[in-house]
C-alpha cells in the first residue's frame, strides 16, 4: 500500500511558476513509476508527466519545455516544477503511483493560473 499527499498548489499569475510535491508513504517507493495528472472543471483527467523507476520521463505535448518531473527516492517524494504557467494549466493536479498501472492516487491539489 502507498499513500500519496500532494502539496504546493495555489494561485499564480500567468507566466509564473509553481512546484508541486507528492510525498509517498508505504513500501518500496523506488519500485513504483510516478505520474502527475490534472483535471480541469468539466473535463476528463489527463496525464501531464511520468517518471519511471529508472528516471525516464515523459510529458504531455501541452507541457513540454515548461514542466519538469523529478523524484527523490531518499525522500520518497516526486516533484513537478511548473514554469511559464498559462490559464489553461488551471486544474486539480493529482499524483499517482504504480508498478504496471497507476494503482494509488493522492487527493489532489488545486492550481489556478490567472490571466
Amino acid at each position: 500500500q502507498v499513500q500519496l499527499v500532494e502539496s504546493g498548489g495555489g494561485l499564480v499569475q500567468a507566466g509564473g511558476s509553481l512546484r508541486l510535491s507528492c510525498a509517498a508513504s508505504g513500501r518500496a517507493f523506488s519500485s513504483h513509476s510516478m505520474g502527475w495528472f490534472r483535471q480541469a472543471p468539466g473535463k476528463e483527467r489527463d496525464a501531464v508527466a511520468h517518471i519511471s523507476r529508472s528516471g525516464s520521463t515523459h510529458y504531455a505535448d501541452s507541457v513540454k519545455g515548461r514542466f519538469t518531473i523529478s523524484r527523490d527516492n531518499a525522500k520518497n517524494t516526486v516533484y513537478l516544477q511548473m514554469s511559464s504557467l498559462k490559464p489553461e494549466d488551471t486544474a486539480v493536479y493529482y499524483c499517482a503511483a504504480g508498478v504496471a498501472t497507476y494503482e494509488y492516487w493522492g487527493q489532489g491539489t488545486q492550481v489556478t493560473v490567472s490571466s
